[in-house]
């Protein structure tokens, strides 16, 4: 592993969130005798109830003086709602889908928290993500995390040479469960605290149609079947998601079978959500997509784009696939089988077996 070979003498400064798997992350490498300090990331002003920033940070200041490191606070708020927030809701206002939390890796966590530990004399970062890091004699190279389950690559996939050269995952090989039993046998207070989810920085929205209604207006319009029939109304087309089956208020009635409905597409020009019912109903699935804003890990595409597989969400299999066409910037996609729910908006990440090699923001289906 490459934080193996960090010298002793240089500091480590950790992304500390008050979850237990920075928490094990400082612990394992205090335990390893590094020079380490932690910072705690503050990155949203807004007032959600599920925003727990001053609970987490309690939980940061609690594990931190449990084990005798020194802990600092910064407010990045500025560069989260630049770079990450405006974004996030330019998408969602455009009908498309995004994902912030591959825009906040890079902008933020590997861009502005990076720049400000290198600043304060930091050799590197650390973060308790679950990817590994390698170098090798063509560079650095991002794998999975061991543990299948946990695995966050996917979210990683816009980093780049210099951000994974100054970065360190020391939960990059181990089982979650084992890290909450490392916390526990440690007697870190947070061993059992539950994961963080939901939006990056912002929590987990219950109500979260409630949520853009602050930053986007309501637009309603009709629901339409595949073949055309009236089935309902939408509050706006930016609320709803492909595939997407709770929330739709589609009643009994305007099908042959007794079968959930799904988010099928979105007519953005006419402000219609089509529908298609049944999970299998092939409108759901598509062979290809396009691709743009293309990023690959190394720098530059492949020597070769055979034996890749890609995931268009998180915690997907790695799925069969072949870059059919490919440029500076953009690139097209197709299956070996046809994918449920392809969503524009989010991203398609390329793995060539247990690395990644670098994604794209999906563009279309076809």
């Amino acid at each position: 592993m490459l934080w193996l070979n960090t010298r002793m003498s240089d500091t480590i400064i950790i992304g500390m969130s008050g979850g237990v798997d920075s928490s094990v992350t400082a612990k394992i490498l205090k335990d390893k005798g590094y020079k380490i300090e932690c910072v705690f990331m503050k990155n949203w002003e807004g007032d959600e109830e599920n925003c727990n920033a001053e609970e987490d940070y309690k939980d940061a200041l609690s594990i931190c003086d449990y084990l005798d490191i020194p802990l600092r606070s910064v407010n990045f708020s500025n560069e989260y709602w630049e770079k990450v927030f405006q974004y996030f809701i330019d998408e969602y206002a455009k009908g498309r889908t995004p994902n912030p939390d591959v825009l906040c890796n890079r902008e933020v966590k590997f861009k502005a928290f990076l720049d400000y530990a290198l600043d304060l004399g930091a050799s590197k970062i650390a973060t308790g993500h679950y990817a590994q890091i390698i170098e090798t004699k063509d560079g650095f190279k991002l794998l999975k995390g061991q543990d299948q389950k946990k695995d966050q690559s996917y979210f990683l996939y816009l980093l780049g040479q210099e951000a994974l050269s100054k970065s360190i995952f020391p939960l990059g090989n181990i089982e979650k469960i084992t890290v909450r039993k490392l916390a526990e046998d440690s007697g870190l207070i947070n061993y059992a605290k539950k994961d963080s989810t939901g939006v990056c920085f912002i929590g987990e929205q219950k109500f979260f149609k409630e949520f853009l209604k602050k930053y986007i207006p309501a637009k309603p319009g009709y629901i339409q079947t595949i073949k055309g029939k009236i089935c309902g109304e939408h509050e706006g087309l930016t609320y709803y998601t492909m595939g997407q089956r709770k929330g739709l208020g589609i009643g009994g009635g305007h099908g042959n079978i007794e079968a959930p409905w799904f988010v099928a597409d979105k007519d953005i020009e006419n402000n219609i959500l089509i529908v298609a019912q049944g999970h299998d109903n092939p409108s759901l699935f598509h062979q290809g997509l396009n691709a743009d804003g293309i990023h690959w890990i190394k720098g530059s595409p492949p020597h070769s784009l055979e034996n890749i597989s890609a995931k268009i969400r998180y915690r997907q299999a790695d799925q069969n696939c072949k870059i059919v066409e490919l440029s500076f910037d953009k690139c097209k996609v197709e299956f070996k089988k046809p994918q449920f729910a392809i969503t524009p908006g989010q991203s398609i990440v390329f793995y060539r077996g247990e690395e990644c090699i670098g994604g794209a923001i999906i563009n279309n289906r076809y």
